[in-house]
């Protein structure tokens, strides 16, 4: 369980996140959607422990995340998965050794566990060759799909994905949200997925959480959202315009 309470963030002179709560279950799918700059990206941040919120408290299974200190903030986020926006690839490294990091990080594994790991990861995002690769020489979706590895290359039972099909033609999104699915139903993971690409996100989440202007402004189920009459849910979710709102 992840209880996010009361949280308020503010960003070059403004206020980012205002008050923001919710929780998110054990094995849920939350989808986290609306305009941009509405301190989407910066919640997970925040639940991660890399950004400390101005007020307010994040609980995973009742731990303190900022009350943390270094070594204890670093083992809770061994119990998380991040796929960053901007991919976050280390550039010095190939492919494989981007994928790998995490578990030499980890430390208690052999390097032919290691190996075997990051073929096993490279055959489940379908590049089963790339290994030798180093980022600059992928694609936008190749980068995506390598990230995407390294984040659950550890098996960890919370992932956030941070707008994973941001950039990416239709033909690769539809391979970047198989993935998300097959990680969640082979595993069950507690995820979090950042997007706008609403259609995608429809069918690996099972409730969604609305954030605008650094407010949550619904908050429900598949049903619940298909049947709002909030005017930015039906925008946002339905692709209505304002002239279509105000018929």
């Amino acid at each position: 369980m992840i209880r996010v309470e009361n949280i308020s963030k503010r960003h070059e002179g403004r206020m980012v996140l205002k008050d923001v709560s919710m929780d998110i279950a054990e094995g849920a799918n939350i989808g986290l959607i609306g305009p941009g700059g509405g301190g989407k990206s910066l919640i997970l941040k925040i639940i991660c422990g890399l950004v400390t919120p101005d007020s307010g408290n994040v609980f995973i299974d009742d731990i303190d995340v900022h009350s943390l200190g270094p070594t204890e903030l670093a083992d809770l986020r061994f119990r998380i998965g991040m796929l960053f926006q901007n991919y976050a690839l280390f550039d010095f490294m190939n492919c494989a050794d981007n994928i790998a990091f995490p578990l030499r990080q980890e430390g208690t594994h052999s390097e032919e566990e290691i190996a075997e790991a990051v073929h096993q990861a490279l055959h489940d995002i379908s590049l089963p060759d790339i290994g030798h690769l180093y980022p600059n020489e992928l694609s936008g979706g190749m980068k995506k799909r390598v990230s995407f590895a390294r984040a659950v290359i550890r098996r960890p039972p919370i992932v956030f994905y941070d707008d994973p099909t941001a950039g990416l033609d239709p033909v690769t999104s539809s391979k970047i949200f198989i993935l998300l699915r097959k990680i969640q139903t082979e595993l069950g993971v507690t995820s979090v997925t950042i997007s706008h690409d609403i259609g995608g996100i429809k069918e690996i989440c099972d409730r969604f959480v609305l954030l605008d202007q650094g407010k949550i402004i619904f908050e429900g189920d598949r049903d619940e959202i298909e049947a709002s009459e909030i005017p930015i849910v039906k925008k946002f979710w339905h692709g209505f315009s304002d002239d279509e709102l105000n018929v």
